[in-house]
């Protein structure tokens, strides 16, 4: 396997959303390390200026901005704050209760689609720009399986999903011929410390009961690791689309556990 190239000087810049916690914290991280200066954004301002310490205690580069992606305007001004940017990881999202459509919350829905989607055209409209402007940019959205197809329960999530999937396909298509790169990379089953706890509204055993029995589910950083080698592969090279699954899971709703439980209809 070839060695990564180190960023140039005029992309040294990633923008990660969502670093408060998870994927978005492991792909600080591992950017850090790999010679990037990150920008953390999330909402928790106590948690991204933790994660900034420690990446710095570590001899990196690293800075906090609190955002909410859904608020164009603080958006934009925290867009100013740029010359140029050379990686923007479109992390921030979510998903919200596991209802069928037929009684599914609205709200829930609007959320959802808030967060995955319009935060992700935010934060690309604002930075499309600057990513240009460094010569050799690139887009990361991360996405998931959920994306890709669908399962009962979760068609809130899903629709969202399928939205920045196609945010991310047709924004590939609009810049082609510009320095800058769109890569997505879509999870399936990630064991984070919040995922499944947020969308079952804090149900502990409610979220416990999405990876009983799956002997090794995905980890953040695992992830994480496959946007730190997308991001960094030579400019000519772009990782369309990377879809990422632990061994134990063959689809959304195929899932070998060791222990057999009711099947959870929350994989993506």
């Amino acid at each position: 396997m070839a060695t990564a190239a180190a960023p140039s000087a005029a992309s040294r810049i990633a923008v990660v959303t969502g670093a408060s916690s998870g994927i978005g914290a492991a792909t600080a991280r591992q950017l850090a390390a790999a010679g990037y200066r990150v920008v953390l954004t999330a909402r928790r301002k106590d948690r991204i200026e933790a994660l900034a310490e420690e990446i710095e205690a570590a001899g990196h580069k690293a800075t906090a901005y609190p955002l909410d992606v859904t608020d164009r305007e603080a958006v934009d001004e925290f867009a100013t704050a740029f010359k140029t940017v050379g990686v923007l990881v479109n992390n921030a999202g979510g998903a919200l209760g596991a209802d069928p459509v037929a009684t599914g919350d609205p709200d829930d829905w609007r959320r959802m689609y808030e967060t995955n989607v319009i935060g992700t055209l935010n934060l690309t409209q604002a930075l499309l720009p600057k990513l240009e402007a460094s010569g050799d940019g690139t887009v990361v959205v991360v996405s998931s399986t959920a994306g890709l197809s669908t399962y009962e329960g979760g068609a809130g999530y899903v629709a969202a999903k399928h939205g920045e999937h196609v945010l991310a396909e047709t924004l590939r298509l609009e810049i082609v011929g510009r320095p800058v790169r769109v890569v997505e990379i879509a999870p399936g089953m990630v064991k984070t410390d919040e995922f499944a706890l947020t969308r079952f509204a804090g149900d502990q055993d409610k979220a416990a009961k999405v990876y009983q029995g799956v002997a090794a589910p995905l980890t953040a950083d695992d992830v994480a690791d496959t946007i730190t080698w997308a991001v960094t592969r030579p400019a000519h090279v772009n990782i369309d689309l990377l879809v990422v699954r632990p061994r134990a899971q063959a689809s959304n709703t195929k899932v070998h556990r060791e222990v057999l439980t009711p099947m959870s209809n929350s994989q993506g």
